[in-house]
């Protein structure tokens, strides 16, 4: 069947093709994440493996972003021209099979360029997905159907980080890679199936004047710009906290089990929670209100972390990731509909910048926390969410 169906009709809620894609894309944004962050819990034991610095190990993930962002650039281009569900099908099934190869390989070199790889080929998914939802459904749910396929990257993440987190107790690194990669290409076969078939989706040539045009188009709007910078600050101080509390836990006076530090990602919860409802709130309250007071609340969140107490930790970190997911959702489905031309292309430069502060710092946080522990982390990240703060304020005029 061609994926080009001509239908002037919007897909509407409460209908079946309505659940199909958010089902569809629910198990996607489950897959993708949790392939590219299933290596966030490992990072001691990759450490130890590969006899490398708690800030080396940091690198897996780093290097798979920054492949992610690079790939984002090119991905919506590349959908454009042979149509968003071929373009995330291939996406899906190119990184379960490498994510099964990586669990073979005793390498350091090797093992970061496979991780390179499974950024790019996420980045099918990642960018097209969003263009797909706005492309397919009617402009009243959007943002619902946004925020539910940020819900299922939020449990892909979770589970990506608590399967091998729990795990890595059990049996070996490579074995819980394995286990994620099997589970990911079954999802792949599922999502092949159930996706519906574009309506709206024209296809074009790749014509890179054109692809030049729809950059410079978004990046002359201000407001983009802004949300652009949010994204970068959300995710980079997000990956921050998440790649290094595994070492501060494994510290004095905690000294936490990998088992026990895995389930710290039930924290997820909160933002699969937060996520389809900052929709809601968006619409009561505006967009302008709601981004500000979601950094507010990851500042508050950060901070609670500080307390030597588990469950003032586990309590921070409900309140960081509940605050994070909310504040995502709503700059992106800002972004699908501030960049009502050359959308695709306003998607992609919103998580090219979101996942570059992935890899920028969350890497660099690395060499914060080897010298000044999580007390200077604490301090970094909450400047980085200041920033974040002011630039939300000035969205809101």
């Amino acid at each position: 069947m061609s994926e080009f169906v001509e239908s002037q009709s919007y897909i509407e809620y409460g209908t079946r093709p309505f659940f199909a894609i958010l089902l569809s894309l629910f198990l996607a944004g489950f897959a993708i994440f949790s392939s590219l962050y299933c290596v966030q819990p490992m990072m001691p034991f990759l450490a130890k493996f590969f006899a490398i610095s708690p800030t080396h190990s940091s690198f897996p993930l780093s290097f798979s972003t920054i492949a992610l962002a690079l790939g984002l650039l090119f991905a919506g281009l590349i959908s454009d021209r042979y149509g968003r569900k071929q373009v995330m099908a291939i996406s899906l099934f190119s990184t379960s099979i490498l994510l099964l190869v990586s669990s073979f390989l005793p390498y350091w070199e090797v093992f970061l360029s496979t991780r390179m790889l499974i950024g790019l080929a996420v980045s099918g998914v990642a960018s097209v997905a969003m263009t797909y939802i706005g492309e397919e459904i009617a402009q009243k749910d959007v943002g619902f159907a946004m925020g539910l396929y940020i819900s299922g990257t939020a449990i892909g993440g979770m589970s990506g980080r608590l399967i091998a987190g729990v795990l890595l107790d059990f049996i070996s690194w490579q074995t819980a890679t394995m286990i994620i990669g099997v589970l990911n290409l079954i999802i792949a076969i599922v999502f092949y199936i159930a996706l519906p078939a574009s309506r709206h989706f024209k296809p074009y040539p790749i014509n890179f004047s054109r692809f030049k045009q729809s950059f410079t188009k978004n990046l002359s709007d201000s407001r983009l710009r802004l949300l652009f910078a949010e994204g970068f600050l959300l995710m980079g101080c997000f990956v921050t906290v998440f790649n290094y509390i595994s070492y501060h836990l494994l510290e004095k006076p905690f000294e936490l089990s990998q088992a026990w530090i895995g389930l710290i990602s039930i924290a997820y919860l909160s933002g699969i929670y937060s996520s389809p409802r900052a929709a809601g709130w968006g619409r009561r309250y505006g967009r302008g209100k709601v981004l500000p007071a979601m950094f507010i609340c990851m500042i508050l969140g950060l901070w609670i972390m500080l307390i030597p107490s588990i469950w003032c930790i586990l309590l921070g970190l409900l309140i960081f990731t509940f605050s994070f997911f909310a504040a995502h959702s709503t700059a992106s489905s800002w972004v699908s509909v501030q960049a009502l031309q050359y959308r695709a292309v306003g998607s992609s430069l919103y998580l090219f910048c979101y996942y570059l502060g992935s890899s920028v710092l969350g890497s660099s946080g690395g060499l914060v926390w080897e010298n000044w522990g999580w007390g200077g982390l604490t301090v970094i990240i909450t400047l980085f969410l200041g920033l974040g703060l002011i630039i939300s304020l000035r969205l809101n005029r």
